[in-house]
């Protein structure tokens, strides 16, 4: 019989989220490669369902409410826990991180006799600081923290998808001899030169002008006040660099009211593309732009780098050093690491790219040799190495199960009155 995995995650295509997407292009990959493959997650319709992909995974759709308050977690959480409990055991089942905490699954899954694998895209409960608009209580966060780190160690592997996140994790506890590291994969369907960048500015208008483009999500672990400084500094010099912000998340209307209140004139304010046409839109930059706030270091990686390098284009990355997604870039000598806020230098920066289309095109070539390590053939095989190493290791051990930790809802119930 062919080995069988189970992943866990609130959203899968075609529902919204990069989780999905990753999740997705693993799933299939596994599927051709021979595994019986699982998915459970949400349901957006509200009912329940159960069928196949056109790639051969068995899609479990179940109900739950969206948003993003600790009760809807909480409510996301049991719902996700029940529907994975409910399938047949599998050989190795993977839990994600949304929503928040899912980690506490893989404890009860592991007692059922899978071995368990957790792929940690966001680091929590260490991340809801940063993205929460109320900073959680203290109690709340050591207690969450506590749970969370013992669920992980509970875990047969924990996959990080950066050296900086699995050097948090360490650091808060988790064992290091289940922490595992490997980066996302940029989507599939984005390649260098894309023949449809042409038209794409075209539309926008851009003869003559050089576009820096950050596309991606405008999510608080994500900073712009860079980007709007640099563009009044290069407003204000007559420079042809264009800013396009494209995207969409809880910041955009901020982003758009300090445009407007610098009257900005150099900077485009666009929609969120769908998959079908990205390749084109990244490809019609010049040089993309990414950011990371300094808290988030180590906790959340920010994936737009390694679409935006597949794309045969440099990026300037305004956040901390030792993200995944800086070193990337520095290793691979295809752009440049400022501070987030260091809006003079990312001017300075732009404006001599703009001046250098020869330099700029160097820079492209090398950030296509630069992720090339991590597109998605090497990236699903190493993960399949990973689950198939699990598995092999669960079978050799002892049929011993440990002791469960506290039902998933209900610690969480308990963690909210700490």
């Amino acid at each position: 019989m062919p080995p069988s995995i189970l992943f866990v995650n609130r959203v899968y295509p075609p529902d919204p989220g990069a989780t999905g997407q990753v999740l997705a292009d693993l799933a299939a990959w596994l599927s051709a490669a021979g595994w019986a493959v699982t998915v459970i997650a949400g349901s957006r319709t509200g009912r329940a369902d159960t069928g196949m992909t056109p790639d051969g995974v068995r899609l479990v759709r179940t109900p739950m409410p969206g948003g993003r308050s600790m009760r809807a977690g909480l409510a996301q959480l049991a719902g996700l826990s029940r529907a994975a409990l409910a399938v047949p055991v599998p050989d190795i089942a993977v839990t994600m991180t949304d929503p928040p905490m899912l980690a506490l699954l893989g404890p009860w899954l592991r007692h059922r006799g899978a071995a368990t694998l957790h792929w940690c895209q966001d680091l929590y409960p260490a991340l809801l600081p940063v993205l929460a608009v109320r900073r959680p209580p203290p109690a709340l966060l050591t207690g969450l923290s506590w749970l969370a780190i013992r669920a992980l160690n509970d875990h047969d592997r924990v996959l990080a998808t950066g050296r900086c996140m699995a050097a948090r994790m360490a650091g808060l506890g988790v064992s290091r001899e289940r922490l595992a590291t490997r980066p996302n994969w940029p989507d599939p369907l984005i390649r260098a030169d894309d023949p449809g960048a042409a038209a794409v500015r075209s539309d926008l208008g851009l003869e003559g002008r050089f576009l820096a483009l950050y596309s991606g999500n405008f999510g608080r672990g994500h900073v712009f006040d860079g980007m709007l400084e640099a563009a009044a500094i290069l407003q204000a010099a007559g420079s042809p660099v264009v800013f396009g912000l494209a995207g969409d998340g809880s910041r955009r209307a901020a982003v758009e009211a300090d445009v407007a209140r610098r009257r900005l004139g150099n900077v485009r304010l666009l929609p969120r593309r769908d998959r079908s046409g990205l390749s084109a839109a990244l490809g019609a930059a010049d040089v993309h732009l990414a950011s990371l706030t300094e808290a988030a270091a180590g906790l959340m990686i920010p994936s737009k780098v390694y679409g935006a390098l597949a794309s045969g284009r440099p990026c300037l990355f305004l956040g901390p050093e030792e993200s995944e997604a800086a070193r990337l870039i520095v290793e691979g000598g295809c752009g440049a690491v400022l501070p987030a806020d260091d809006g003079a230098g990312l001017a300075a920066r732009l404006a001599a790219l703009a001046a250098d289309p020869a330099h700029c095109r160097t820079l492209g070539s090398r950030a296509v040799a630069a992720v090339a390590p991590w597109r998605l053939e090497r990236g699903a095989a190493a993960f399949s190495a990973l689950a198939l190493e699990a598995v092999e290791a669960r079978s050799r051990r002892s049929p011993a199960r440990p002791a469960l930790p506290a039902d998933p809802a209900q610690a969480l119930h308990r963690g909210d009155g700490a």
